[in-house]
């Protein structure tokens, strides 16, 4: 019999409050102790085949079931192991294990409201810091950033020295931009664990996205000494200087910085601005900064020339003229070698009858294109016929 079929059987009788004990024979332990040894070394599919065998009709037999649930788990079938665990958890509801379980799989699952539900649940009845700070995660990831806080900081009343926990918390009072509550979190945290690599970045960047910079210098001026090394740490270290008037300090940072992330031009414009306070060379020193940043701020003209040229097709397709001659313009202004866009100016002008804009295209397309090519002789055509038309219209 299938295990899913006996399991329904089971939960019937359980319904009832009729499941019978299991008979504690050698051949069951046995097949027990073999099975935990399956499980022990990873041979799982073995270990649920032989449990299977130990299901039994009617009977709800509390150490198989529970072996069974930790063996689906293990080998991620998590549908099969949450229906046991809820089993368990109906007919032994003082067991805080099977809840917890429970709660492990819906948040493996992704249904992260009933591993909350879970949660609340168990810490009713237990105060364990793994639990409350499982349920904050979940509440963060379903985007309850109040209530995951409410249980991140339950788990830190719990136990004050969790450093994830703490990174977890302050983040998201950060992202809330509460620079207060995380000098105040990350200070408690601190007082523990005073040269924390975790903690101590993000107290310095509450301390200095608060303006608080001669703090947020000292954070990472300590950090830098104990030996961190990083882009954030180098970029932080040399803003701060800066900002407190240090820019002969400041300098150095923010080229380490730039050394090992050169992709930000607000870091080039401020290493220029750095240069420019002490006086560097204009044309040696601070102008070769300003042109890399504003090279990074310049857009890609051929994916610009692209995007414009995709809005045309669209356009075009819906014979928005209009439109789509602002778009083809623009696609040519990026791209130069885009000619194409010439001759789709002037056919979308001309099936507009403004033949004048129609011929000036053309005319201009036929300078770049190739002599004899299909678009030549193309446009060659529609300049005899739209010249005849404005012959006809000047009548």
């Amino acid at each position: 019999m299938k295990l899913r079929l006996l399991l329904s059987v089971a939960v019937l009788a359980a319904a009832f409050w009729a499941a019978a004990q299991p008979a504690d024979s050698l051949a069951r332990r046995t097949a027990l102790a073999e099975a935990r040894y399956l499980k022990s070394i990873y041979k799982t599919d073995e270990a649920i085949e032989l449990l299977s065998t130990l299901v039994k009709p009617g009977v709800l037999d509390e150490e198989v079931l529970s072996e069974l649930a930790d063996c689906h788990f293990q080998n991620s079938d998590y549908e099969t192991a949450a229906g046991t665990y809820q089993l368990l958890s109906l007919h032994a509801p003082e067991n805080l294990l099977y809840k917890i379980k429970e709660m492990q799989l819906a948040y493996r699952m992704k249904d992260y409201a009933a591993c909350a539900s879970f949660g609340r649940s168990v810490l009713a009845r237990d105060s364990i810091p793994a639990v409350a700070t499982l349920a904050g995660d979940a509440f963060n990831l379903a985007g309850q950033t109040d209530s995951a806080l409410v249980y991140y900081r339950r788990a830190l009343a719990l136990k004050p020295r969790n450093e994830a926990v703490v990174s977890k918390a302050a983040n998201l009072l950060l992202a809330d931009k509460k620079y207060d509550d995380v000098i105040a979190m990350t200070a408690g945290y601190l007082a523990l664990d005073p040269d924390n690599f975790t903690v101590s970045p993000i107290q310095g960047l509450a301390y200095y996205l608060s303006a608080r910079y001669d703090s947020s210098e000292a954070v990472f001026k300590h950090l830098e000494d104990l030996g961190m090394d990083n882009y954030p740490l180098h970029y932080y270290l040399g803003q701060s200087y800066w900002h407190n008037g240090t820019v002969y300090a400041a300098e150095p940072e923010l080229l380490k910085a730039w050394a090992i992330d050169s992709s930000d031009a607000n870091l080039a414009w401020t290493i220029a601005a750095v240069k420019v306070e002490m006086r560097r060379p204009f044309e040696r020193q601070v102008k070769p900064w300003l042109e890399k940043a504003e090279a990074m701020i310049q857009p890609d003209s051929s994916l610009v020339s692209r995007i414009h040229q995709q809005y045309g097709t669209g356009y075009y397709g819906e014979e928005i003229f209009d439109r789509a001659i602002t778009h083809y313009q623009e696609a040519y202004r990026y791209n130069p070698s885009f000619i194409q866009a010439l001759s789709t100016i002037a056919y979308c002008y001309e099936r507009q009858k403004k033949y004048k804009q129609a011929l000036e295209y053309y005319e201009k397309y036929l300078k770049v294109a190739k002599p004899g090519s299909r678009g030549y002789e193309f446009a060659k055509k529609s300049i005899e016929y739209i010249k005849g038309e404005l012959f006809m219209n000047e009548k």
